[in-house]
């Protein structure tokens, strides 16, 4: 049976080919991975610092351990984090090959496929499963007990959130994580597509080995923190953190204008060093392990 170039390799010739179901298997498989290895621990501290933006590195990682020592870098892992991590991992996958496929039917170079196909990927994954989990995630990290009330769940607090504000209360910064996940995996596919094709110099049919599509994803990883500012603000979003003065209704725009009255410009940039390390990983995963995987399953 036919196959096309993005279940096997990227610059393999273009072939006709059926949709791939059994890539939503391999992108929950990988995106599990991710999570329950490196990334909820770079995605706690990450949070962490952006919510608070007066903490430094260390300070920051302080607090996280005495929410439980090497337990507190899990915080949010079960369930929220399996959940959203299995969800968008199968739809990242899916989406992505079919994309970039039918990107280059319409004669995209495969960077530029690389680029749209991983934007709407990133896109079908916060509408479809993301908005919830990641506040979920988000609320378990930046909620504080009152002093004197007995501790709530993290399903209590969502419970209580739904009955107040709705459905659009825990789906809150939803369309921030929209356009995180857009800029985000068109980044972190299209950098990497750019550097496996800078990699291979003049012989465009040459095959790369492991360790170069490992170089590449981390590279492509690493540069997709470009949008530092956005994620930021989906965590001012998403924040159970209580301040003095801070906006009743969280918007886009009313989150960059808190973030800069309490920060300044810097405070976009809260958090992106364990965020360039999550980067790197989950690209790696998601797109060297993919590419990897899907050729592997493809024989």
């Amino acid at each position: 049976m036919a196959i096309s170039s993005s279940d096997t390799d990227p610059n393999a010739p273009l072939q006709k080919k059926p949709i791939s179901f059994r890539n939503l298997l391999i992108g929950a498989t990988l995106n599990m991975f991710e999570v329950t290895t490196l990334g909820q621990p770079f995605e706690v501290i990450k949070t962490q610092m952006a919510a608070s933006r007066g903490q430094s590195m260390a300070a920051s990682v302080a607090t996280v351990w005495s929410r439980g020592g090497v337990f507190g870098f899990y915080q949010g892992l079960i369930p929220w984090a399996w959940i959203e991590a299995g969800t968008k991992g199968a739809v990242l996958m899916f989406a992505v090959s079919e994309l970039e496929y039918q990107f280059r039917v319409l004669g995209c170079s495969i960077p530029v496929a690389g680029i749209f196909g991983g934007m709407g990927a990133g896109v079908a994954q916060a509408y479809t499963t993301m908005g919830f989990c990641t506040f979920m995630k988000t609320v378990e990290v930046t909620r504080h007990k009152e002093a004197g009330a007995a501790a709530k769940s993290t399903i209590q607090v969502a419970s209580e959130i739904f009955k107040r504000e709705g459905f659009a209360g825990i789906n809150k910064g939803v369309n921030a994580v929209a356009l995180r996940q857009m800029t985000n995996w068109g980044s972190r596919f299209g950098l990497s597509r750019i550097a496996e094709d800078v990699i291979r110099g003049k012989d465009k049919t040459r095959k790369l080995s492991d360790l170069e599509k490992v170089a590449a994803s981390t590279l492509g990883g690493a540069l997709s923190t470009w949008n530092q500012p956005i994620e930021v603000i989906r965590v001012e979003m998403q924040s159970q953190l209580k301040t003095v003065g801070r906006p009743e209704k969280m918007t886009i725009a009313a989150a960059a204008g808190w973030i800069y009255k309490q920060s300044g410009f810097l405070g976009f940039y809260r958090g992106v060093t364990p965020r360039i390390c999550l980067g790197m990983w989950q690209t790696i995963c998601m797109v060297a392990f993919g590419d990897k995987v899907k050729a592997h399953f493809a024989k």
